[in-house]
């Protein structure tokens, strides 16, 4: 994904494209203001129950249709597992308890808008099973019988999990 920058958010005048501290960075000729673009960041979640994975299909862009593990972006003052908590939720219905840190991808050409995952293995400790937010289907999945898979992390997760590797 690129980013994009045309104002300085210091003075506001346009910004021009220079060599900056290692990089091709926008800077203002009028401030000096150096503009850094941060890293998205996104949680997601792996949960298996009786053997089972549960998937979410994306309901729009990008990759629509296609299914990952529930996933959303972190705000920027919440912790990971507040964020995962809530994004699960807002696509389940599910509520969970988060047990570990599985893995942490990067993901600048996935098709995604995240250049960071952070995937953190949960279990269900109540709601009701109902796709919501940005999913318009949740269910689960044997290892043998899944759909068309969105995203790096998802798709290397179920590749070790079809491998019996987790």
């Amino acid at each position: 994904m690129s980013r994009i920058a045309r104002y300085c958010p210091a003075c506001g005048q346009a910004l021009v494209w220079q060599q900056r501290l290692g990089a091709l960075r926008p800077v203002c000729n009028a401030c000096d203001h150096v503009v850094f673009f941060d890293p998205k960041v996104a949680i997601a979640a792996w949960i298996l129950q009786d053997n089972r994975l549960l998937l979410v299909r994306r309901r729009g862009d990008p990759l629509a249709g296609y299914w990952a593990m529930p996933a959303g972006f972190m705000e920027y003052d919440e912790h990971p597992e507040a964020a995962l908590r809530r994004e699960v939720l807002e696509e389940t219905g599910l509520q969970v308890r988060v047990q570990e840190l599985l893995q942490l991808f990067h993901t600048p050409a996935d098709g995604g808008l995240a250049n960071l995952v952070l995937v953190y293995e949960a279990t269900i400790t109540g709601g009701n099973l109902l796709a919501g937010d940005d999913a318009d289907a949740v269910a689960w999945f044997r290892r043998n019988q899944l759909p068309p898979l969105a995203f790096l992390p998802t798709q290397a997760l179920v590749k070790r999990w079809q491998a019996e590797a987790l």
